[in-house]
């Protein structure tokens, strides 16, 4: 596997996925090295990561370090090839052959131009919307969804040099190297279609694994109030929508608004907040604590304001049977619509409604809460997401025979 984060030198839910995945190939007895870029992570945050993450022992890790350090992820962004990480990614794909190259969020790692590395089947997750977007994220000049790009003015409004091989054909020469991308979503797919891609796409669900869903520590008293509360988790950034929830906040005393996670708006944040009683910062939360937290939530709220590709959130509510209430928006109402887990609200007045009835409502909430999880089971684990990959493999390998077929056939 090959990603530019990877646990602990991570900030999101792709890497999560991969730790995940690679350690359940793992545990089932497959062999799976994983790459990533150890510089990247330092090109964004100093100081190495305090958290600590075990691998099964098939899975063996490729630290990716220059002797540039982060110069080496730049040069990758710039010309979209591996560059400075070049000679340790051929060395890794010379010393070992693979029956499976996946590749992840591929940005800092190598860009397009290590597409071409590896060996056997290929495939790509489409974790973020990187492909068709040079923020990754459809967030059009930081400051809505993205409908008609002007990729060259957005990057400016983020402060970013321009892609310039998105000027060229290497994207398009090296998309053809992957023999089938996996869409975590409809959403997902629908999108990449809507701007041009071509490429062969299967939809294919994140997971998390049950696991992940241990016995949980019990709070601190202040974390635990003896009022009812809602939950929001995910990284205070303009993208995830917190302000939309301290105003409806404001006018919803009835009950508190516990918010988990840190990010670079979180001072902008609390700053709205301070006067708001009944909304309160945790921080960054431990994950035992964490699925305290969902577990005596009457709902998480999920209201991010740009296209999310899944909503890894969602599902960590639902493995506690809690209900999700998410902004109708991206895929996130994908899971909740599909396991009736909850509700999808475009106004605010109707997020309202909705939490009204969960928190007056105890048999609906456990209704839905229980229909969160059985749809967790069923469609959102590891054991229908591992079913579907080794689906998705095979897949992969017709199309690459099809192909093959069709260079060698007469013309």
């Amino acid at each position: 596997m090959v990603t530019t984060f990877y646990p602990p030198y991570h900030f999101g839910g792709d890497a999560l996925f991969v730790y995940w995945l690679a350690n359940e190939l793992g545990r089932l007895g497959h062999r799976v090295t994983v790459a990533h870029c150890v510089d990247a992570y330092h090109s964004l945050r100093s100081g190495e990561p305090t958290a600590t993450f075990i691998n099964h022992p098939n899975v063996t890790l490729r630290r990716l370090r220059s002797g540039w350090g982060t110069l080496s992820p730049l040069v990758t962004y710039l010309t979209g090839r591996p560059g400075l990480k070049a000679p340790a990614l051929k060395r890794l794909f010379r010393e070992e052959t693979f029956d499976v190259t996946h590749f992840h969020n591929v940005s800092l790692v190598g860009g397009p131009g290590v597409l071409g590395y590896g060996t056997g089947i290929k495939l790509y997750t489409l974790h973020e919307h990187w492909l068709v977007c040079p923020m990754h994220v459809l967030w059009k000049d930081n400051r809505e969804p993205c409908v008609t790009p002007e990729c060259l003015k957005c990057s400016l409004a983020f402060h970013r040099p321009p892609q310039l091989w998105r000027y060229t054909s290497l994207l398009a020469d090296e998309l053809p190297q992957v023999d089938l991308f996996l869409a975590p979503s409809r959403f997902t797919e629908q999108e990449h279609r809507k701007r041009g891609f071509t490429r062969p796409i299967r939809l294919l669900p994140h997971f998390l694994p049950l696991s992940a869903v241990s016995d949980d520590e019990q709070l601190p008293t202040l974390a635990l109030a003896d009022r009812p509360y809602f939950l929001f988790v995910g990284r205070l950034e303009r993208i995830k929508g917190l302000p939309s929830l301290l105003e409806v906040f404001r006018r919803y005393p009835q009950a508190d608004l516990l918010v988990a996670g840190n990010g670079t708006s979180g001072e902008e944040y609390r700053r709205q907040a301070a006067d708001l009683p009944n909304v309160r910062f945790l921080g960054q939360v431990q994950p035992a604590n964490l699925g305290t937290l969902y577990r005596n939530a009457i709902a998480l709220l999920v209201p991010s304001a740009g296209y999310e590709t899944f909503g890894l959130v969602s599902l960590e509510a639902f493995a506690r049977r809690t209900p999700v209430i998410v902004h109708d928006l991206g895929a996130l109402p994908e899971s909740v619509n599909e396991s009736g887990g909850g509700f999808a609200y475009r106004t605010q007045d109707e997020l309202m409604s909705a939490m009204t009835r969960l928190q007056d409502d105890t048999g609906l909430r456990q209704d839905m809460g229980e229909r969160g999880y059985q749809g967790y089971r069923q469609w959102w684990s590891e054991e229908p997401h591992i079913k579907g990959y080794f689906a998705a493999i095979e897949e992969a390998r017709e199309l690459a025979h099809r192909r093959e077929e069709q260079c060698i056939s007469p013309s």
